[in-house]
């Protein structure tokens, strides 16, 4: 009766043991984050950028000095190195632990970045989710979309006539789950710090460049095609001055 018995509870441990191995490596599959996702079987779709320089003529004294907003570009493209640069700046991994060029709340990283390119060189117009981790694009929906994103905008010009339009949007989860209900301010300030980077990174390439802040986000959801779990935050109009 005992033999049984003990034959009988390591039966059941055995599968318990089975079950909890399969779910350990199911979680192990599933995506958490969609740089993740993106990870996972299209290493082929990534369009890689043209590395970034670490150094330029342009002093981050002078880039804060001469740093406007600028709301009206000329019909000029931007060539693709510099949409590189600009994204670089805005989440590039500058470290091989992976931290990047802007500060986040215990290295969570919660900003996804997209790219809505209308007149980029060498870039066919569409909408690109950048990937900080390989530093290339994944292209999310083909054709010009600037002007629904400027109608997502309120009509702002800017959205419309830029070369190219940077937005940036949160999955509040990766910080919150960490540090719960402030963390949503932790969000909002790393991506002022984000949105900054790309300023500056716009002044020492001698390109305009403003932030947009009114809009519809459904609306912006819907152009760009983002994750439901993903909630626009900025979209910054880049182009020729």
């Amino acid at each position: 009766m005992l033999r049984g018995t003990h034959t009988g509870h390591c039966a059941v441990l055995f599968v318990r043991l089975l079950v909890g191995a399969s779910v350990g490596a199911c979680l192990l599959c599933l995506p958490s984050s969609a740089e993740d996702e993106l990870a996972s079987g299209r290493e082929a779709d990534t369009l890689a950028l043209p590395q970034p320089r670490r150094a330029s003529q342009v002093s981050v004294e002078e880039a804060l000095a001469r740093r406007r907003s600028v709301r009206q570009y000329p019909d000029e493209p931007l060539t693709l190195a510099e949409v590189s640069q600009l994204l670089w700046a805005a989440q590039g991994i500058t470290s091989e632990r992976g931290y990047r060029t802007a500060p986040s709340a215990g290295a969570l990283y919660p900003l996804e970045v997209y790219v809505v390119a209308g007149n980029v060189a060498d870039l066919p117009d569409g909408i690109y989710r950048y990937r900080s981790s390989v530093h290339g694009l994944i292209k999310v929906a083909e054709g010009d979309k600037r002007g629904d994103l400027c109608a997502a905008a309120r009509g702002q010009a800017s959205v419309r006539d830029a070369a190219a339009v940077i937005v940036f949007a949160a999955v509040y989860e990766r910080t919150t789950a960490k540090y719960g209900e402030r963390g949503i301010r932790y969000v909002h300030i790393e991506v002022g710090h984000a949105a900054q980077n790309v300023f500056l990174q716009a002044v020492a390439l001698d390109l305009g460049a403003v932030v947009v802040g009114a809009f519809s986000d459904e609306a912006v959801k819907r152009v760009v095609n983002m994750n439901e779990n993903e909630q626009p935050l900025y979209l910054m109009p880049v182009g020729k001055k």
